[in-house]
């Protein structure tokens, strides 16, 4: 049995006893509700593999300063893990691209009416909301007309578009922690207190270091001698038929080179194997870092991976290619207020690593930016040392013990 199920049972039988001896309902009431105060509901939403896995370290964290917290939580298995009572699993609720958001519209839909129902039933003493803005932003302003606590971790990046979302988020949330150090100062100019706690990446690429040798690595995946360039091409099945058949043409394009794709669980193999057919891909599935790790290179789809490789310190190539009129859409909404759409050049504010969007990322252009960092030159020189300056620019450890103060201590702005 765990502590914290024996601290549970004990906190049982003491509310138990405590109403036992109450002499009138008053007195029961007032137990109620100091009993209440003891015992903390956290109700999380995480909508995808990225946000579970802030999530998982998230709880980690509350456990240490709340031993008593319930969760219930919508995520992944790194959340349950940590003793989530899971709702929805995530991939029920990535969806990517305006297109592809329109299409399932009545799912998003039925999947926040099951939420609010959920919360209601569940009676949280507080929820916290990562990232996953589309749906989020809904059930705080949900939460907030019922009194329940708000809060936010992991801003969504209004920074880049849909900046009148700042007004919801100043009205609906009570608490918001963000992880990017530009943010806070965004923030401050729509006067609201934003609490920039760091990147817990850096938490996370620090626990899971070395936890697997190369050479056990090697074994593990029959791998040869040869350097690995590594492929990460996300995690929704729409980005995957994608970004799959024009990653694996890489293989053939350098012979002296082993691939390797990252997997996800959640997705079929089949889904895999229809774009790699016959081509030499090993397959890598719930092993990310220890690939990223062993790297000498990677070809990443844009989102939260550009960010992990470079903390990894790995060379890398940042793809993206949706639908054609998500595209449209996005460039019409975000083009004049963005430069960059990966995380590290958007950190830096400057071009680090080349992003290859839409009709650019083809086979003949990864082929030109994965020569840049695998020969070594000024380029690949040039692309470390703006790692070590993303480094210090994210900070120290420690972002989710301090998000879990800040949560726990009950902090509002």
């Amino acid at each position: 049995m765990q502590i914290g199920e024996i601290v549970k049972g004990i906190f049982n039988d003491f509310a138990l006893l405590s109403i036992f001896c109450a002499k009138s309902k008053s007195e029961i009431k007032f137990i109620f509700a100091k009993l209440k105060t003891l015992l903390m509901k956290y109700y999380i939403i995480a909508g995808e593999a990225s946000g579970d896995l802030l999530g998982s370290y998230l709880m980690k964290s509350i456990k240490r300063n709340d031993a008593n917290a319930d969760f219930r939580c919508w995520g992944g298995e790194r959340m349950e893990a940590q003793g989530g009572d899971l709702v929805k699993h995530y991939n029920e609720l990535a969806f990517m691209g305006f297109w592809e958001v329109l299409m399932n519209l009545r799912t998003i839909l039925i999947n926040i009416k099951i939420c609010k129902v959920d919360i209601l039933l569940y009676e949280p003493d507080v929820i916290v909301l990562i990232d996953y803005p589309g749906f989020n932003l809904r059930i705080a302003a949900f939460a907030k007309s019922h009194n329940i606590r708000v809060v936010y971790y992991v801003s969504p990046q209004i920074w880049a578009w849909k900046k009148n979302r700042v007004h919801k988020i100043k009205r609906e949330v009570d608490t918001l922690i963000t992880i990017l150090p530009f943010e806070k100062d965004f923030y401050a100019k729509y006067n609201y207190e934003a609490h920039y706690v760091g990147h817990p990446l850096l938490d996370i690429i620090q626990d899971e270091n070395s936890k697997i040798n190369l050479q056990t690595f090697k074994n593990q995946y029959q791998l040869d001698d040869r350097p690995i360039i590594a492929m990460l091409p996300g995690s929704r099945r729409q980005e995957l038929n994608k970004m799959i058949p024009v990653m694996v043409q890489m293989a053939e394009l350098f012979p002296n080179f082993q691939f390797v794709m990252s997997k996800v669980k959640w997705q079929p193999y089949s889904l895999y194997q229809s774009h790699i057919k016959d081509k030499k891909i090993t397959l890598v599935e719930g092993n990310t870092y220890a690939l990223l790790q062993y790297a000498k290179a990677a070809v990443v789809t844009s989102g939260t991976a550009t960010l992990e490789t470079a903390l990894w310190k790995i060379p890398q190539v940042v793809c993206y290619k949706g639908s054609k009129l998500s595209f449209y859409i996005a460039k019409t909404l975000v083009g004049r207020n963005i430069k960059y759409i990966s995380l590290v050049n958007l950190i830096l504010d400057k071009l680090v690593v080349t992003e290859l969007i839409q009709n650019e990322c083809n086979p003949k252009k990864i082929k030109e930016e994965l020569d840049k960092i695998v020969n070594e030159g000024q380029f690949l020189e040039n692309m470390k040392k703006d790692y070590e300056q993303l480094h210090h620019v994210l900070g120290y450890s420690g972002a989710s013990e301090r998000a879990a103060k800040l949560i726990v201590n009950h902090e509002i702005r």
